[in-house]
């Protein structure tokens, strides 16, 4: 994979929204886990480790904008499609079974790891299929 300028500003971007995702994650889990979470914060300290998940996609779509070599650019919205699709077909078939009560009720957040599954999947179709490692 061609590592462009682009791609180094969306890595940076992803790496710090990770750890913040994994910081807000760990305290909203402790401070329910421990009653230490106000009844008025419940709501906005429930919502705040999905706020760096939200500020991935935003990177995405940035590094989608930014990058200027429409060949890698490609490879990015390959990804993304794969992700989309692997994402979208697993919340379908999990819904059905789960309205025919064949399996149990899942949280909505298992359908971003899903995604996220896609998108290495979609890396994988992507070095397979034209020998590059993808995004």
């Amino acid at each position: 994979m061609i590592r462009t300028a682009a791609w180094k500003r969306y890595n940076w971007r992803v790496i710090w929204l990770s750890l913040a995702y994994a910081v807000f994650l760990i305290g909203a889990v402790y401070g329910f886990k421990h009653a230490l979470v106000p009844t008025l914060l419940r709501y906005p300290v429930a919502i705040l480790p999905a706020i760096p998940i939200i500020g991935i996609f935003v990177a995405i779509g940035r590094y989608l904008v930014e990058e200027q070599d429409e060949y890698v650019r490609m490879l990015m919205v390959r990804q993304i499609l794969w992700a989309s699709g692997f994402a979208l077909s697993c919340a379908t078939v999990w819904g059905f079974l789960d309205n025919f009560g064949l399996v149990g009720h899942a949280d909505g957040y298992y359908m971003v790891i899903a995604w996220f599954f896609g998108l290495g999947v979609g890396g994988l179709v992507n070095k397979m299929t034209l020998g590059e490692g993808g995004c």
